[in-house]
């Protein structure tokens, strides 16, 4: 969103939004506990958590901007950045590791044309390599937006990519 002369708006939450930040907050003996889902929310809200994103949650909560910097740098599930159509997130932890993750990513990187963390020129795929999606006993798996698909092959990350729009 643009604002005049074309600054970054200032994000800000709807009435129910606002609402629910507030539902959220009352459900914990301190309020901060609802970080992490008003994070979510205003990622959902906003498509990505930006500069001025985490500096207005951070003045919901009365915490600094670095706070929710912190907060928002630590985890991988908020976005920093736009992400493409398609989340592909490649578990490299040890199980996936041992039975192959490296190749999955070597395969993906390849794949795609870009690194973990980048997302394709056409903004269709962004590739995520994370620490655990825990299905070790199906390893090496990938999360693919809200879908988890385990025993991964080059071919059968092929048959994924192809079934994404």
């Amino acid at each position: 969103m643009k604002g005049r002369d074309d600054a970054p708006a200032v994000p800000t939450f709807s009435e129910a939004q606002l609402a629910e930040v507030h539902r959220l907050q009352a459900l914990y003996p301190d309020p901060q506990g609802a970080l992490l889902p008003a994070l979510h929310l205003a990622q959902e809200a906003f498509g990505y958590i930006s500069l001025e994103t985490e500096e207005y949650v951070a003045g919901l909560f009365n915490l600094s901007p670095a706070h929710v910097h912190e907060v928002v740098t630590f985890y991988t599930l908020y976005f920093r950045e736009r992400p493409g159509r398609h989340v592909v997130a490649v578990c490299h932890n040890l199980s996936c590791h041992l039975a192959g993750a490296p190749a999955i990513i070597a395969h993906l990187k390849t794949r795609l044309g870009v690194a973990p963390g980048e997302t394709t020129a056409d903004g269709r795929v962004t590739l995520l390599s994370v620490e655990c999606l825990c299905a070790c006993e199906a390893a090496p798996m990938m999360q693919v937006d809200d879908r988890y698909e385990l025993n991964l092959t080059p071919a059968k990350v092929d048959q994924i990519l192809g079934g994404l729009a």
